[in-house]
């Protein structure tokens, strides 16, 4: 009898331990980025959003999709343990697109605390002279 409630309350400590870590949670360094202006003649422009997993339990990104065509993004598909970082490189090409003022989004959906996080690149394509 006593080996058993032994083992209840071993097991009810154990889980109360595992249930108290703070989940995944994604932080990133910035959550916009403007290109400024480039040329129509060099209309693909790159840039990394980098993030950090300050949370206790691996981070996973489920998604990053962007809100056009045009902008492409690609992310980091292995968990990210806490403490680290990882990267969502996000290219636009204009080519194509109108001259003058642009402003994308790409969502990034996780397993995180906060599930779904919005990044914006945005910037200004000259015409060709």
């Amino acid at each position: 009898m006593k080996k058993i409630l032994f083992l209840t309350v071993m097991l009810l400590g154990c889980m109360t331990m595992a249930m108290a870590q703070k989940p995944a949670e994604i932080k990133f360094d910035k959550l916009i980025h403007n290109f400024g202006t480039f040329d129509e003649k060099n209309p693909v422009v790159s840039c990394t959003f980098t993030f950090t997993n300050v949370g206790e339990q691996p981070l996973i990104i489920n998604q990053a999709v962007a809100s056009c065509g045009c902008t492409v993004p690609e992310y980091t598909k292995t968990p990210i343990q806490p403490g680290e970082t990882g990267e969502i490189k996000v290219t636009y090409n204009g080519a194509g697109k109108f001259p003058g003022h642009f402003k994308k989004s790409i969502t990034v959906r996780t397993n995180g605390a906060v599930e779904m996080t919005r990044l914006y690149i945005e910037g200004d394509m000259e015409a060709a002279k």
